[in-house]
């Protein structure tokens, strides 16, 4: 068990220059952001350092770590895919947050998980922007695992629960690794592009995310809350809205998700009301467009570059 004064500062990120936080999946988008904004206490953990689905090594590295805070960024994000391999997805989606609330629970270190708009999607009528309170009932296998990681990080008493949405941040690739940089690339490739308009949704900045995740642990206010960019759009406008911002001519079509007939099923409604965490840290995160025009800046596709 860690002494009462590491207990204390695992709740307070203004201590940062003594705070050693463990990112889980530090190579990934959101790790990325994080172990840049936190910065030198941080202890980056890439998938090759720990598989969180292999229980002795979690609790082994995570022990040799000796963080104050684990953050767990991490995650089995193919979609689709994960209808062909739900052991897969449920592996790293369910009993990998279960492993590291075992190490949480073990040694009273907050745990923050990351989990996505994903865990709603059955009720099809829903149009209102969906509460935590709201009940979930997700509509693909991809979905369901990301709910059970949801309820296992929920078991350790000081965690919290970061519902989010449309991620795109820093990718090793141009071109590839998010919708963004999918668009962008294609864009250049094709003269004409169909995406699918009747989802709704809200674009979400990592850089913001990481941001927001900083803030609300600082609260020490564990618990459950959506955290996105502010405003809505659907996949089209998205797209709608990247090529206007980057200059590029392509013609788009919109098109319904019975049309595109992607594997998995998507919600067709998932904005979150993020006002719980609004009311929490007294900050709203940025409209999605203007997130969207600084991540552009620093994109070369965005410029004809690659």
């Amino acid at each position: 068990m860690l002494p009462t004064g590491r207990r204390q500062l695992a709740t307070n990120l203004d201590q940062a220059h003594t705070m050693r936080a463990a990112i889980i999946g530090a190579r990934g988008q959101l790790g990325t952001e994080l172990t840049t904004l936190l910065g030198d206490e941080v202890v980056p953990l890439t998938r090759d350092e720990l598989d969180i689905t292999d229980q002795p090594a979690v609790l082994r590295t995570l022990r040799d770590v000796q963080p104050d805070v684990v953050i767990n960024a991490a995650a089995w994000n193919g979609v689709d895919l994960a209808e062909e391999q739900p052991a897969a997805a449920f592996a790293v989606n369910a009993l990998g947050p279960r492993h590291l609330a075992m190490f949480c629970g073990l040694e009273e270190v907050p745990l923050v998980h990351v989990s996505t708009d994903y865990v709603f999607g059955l009720n099809s009528g829903h149009a209102v922007p969906w509460r935590e309170e709201d009940p979930p009932g997700p509509a693909s296998a991809y979905g369901v695992s990301k709910l059970s990681g949801e309820y296992f990080a929920r078991s350790v008493p000081q965690h919290y629960v970061i519902r989010t949405c449309g991620l795109y941040g820093r990718t090793p690739k141009p071109g590839y690794g998010n919708f963004v940089q999918t668009m962008l690339r294609l864009g250049h490739e094709r003269d004409e592009l169909c995406v699918v308009d009747d989802q709704h949704c809200t674009p979400t900045s990592v850089r913001d995310l990481a941001s927001a995740i900083h803030s609300l642990v600082k609260t020490g206010a564990f618990g459950l809350y959506h955290v996105t960019n502010s405003g809505r759009t659907t996949w089209y406008g998205f797209a709608s809205e990247i090529f206007r911002q980057a200059g590029i001519d392509v013609h788009l079509r919109p098109i319904t998700t019975t049309e595109y007939g992607a594997p998995a099923a998507r919600p067709a409604f998932s904005v979150l009301d993020c006002s719980k965490f609004e009311a929490t840290t007294g900050q709203t995160l940025r409209p999605w467009q203007e997130a969207l025009a600084d991540y552009l800046a620093e994109t070369p596709l965005a410029h004809g570059g690659s």
